[in-house]
């Protein structure tokens, strides 16, 4: 199925929770609460599109995975989208996506099975991804002073 793309990149389209692979491992229990609670008081259109980046030949979400789960316990199987138009360090989210991958993560309805307490979303992804961002600094900081070095 082809998307319904949208004309700029602010654009919002729908497009297939089936379709989208996700960028995170976990969802937090609190969060989806607030969006589910957002969805059943009738005001939807308050939540923001779920920001996707083509990566790698795949529709990733690189923010919003929440609001998406939340949609679809709501019954959706689109969601609303636009394009991710911030430069991010799309290592770090090629990462991410490979975590994902590793635990078959590969679509937002997978995340379903993923829903934990805040405080352990905070130490199983903010902690894990803090670490994965800090390694990348610490390797990005090698690879500049062994480069500097040799000049």
């Amino acid at each position: 199925m082809k998307p319904l793309y949208g004309e700029t990149m602010e654009d919002s389209f729908k497009f297939s929770m089936y379709e989208i692979q996700p960028s995170q491992l976990y969802i937090s229990q609190t969060k989806l609460n607030n969006v589910l609670n957002a969805i059943q008081s009738g005001n939807p259109l308050a939540i923001d599109p779920i920001p996707i980046k083509k990566i790698d030949g795949e529709y990733v979400s690189t923010d919003g995975h929440t609001r998406a789960v939340a949609w679809l316990l709501s019954g959706y199987e689109y969601t609303e989208v636009m394009w991710e138009d911030e430069n991010l360090d799309w290592e770090a989210y090629r990462i991410c996506v490979q975590w994902c991958k590793d635990e078959n993560i590969t679509s937002i309805p997978d995340l379903k099975e993923r829903i934990i307490s805040h405080e352990d979303y905070e130490v199983l992804w903010y902690d894990r991804c803090r670490n994965m961002q800090e390694e990348l600094e610490r390797i990005k900081t090698e690879g500049t002073k062994s480069h500097n070095h040799k000049n």
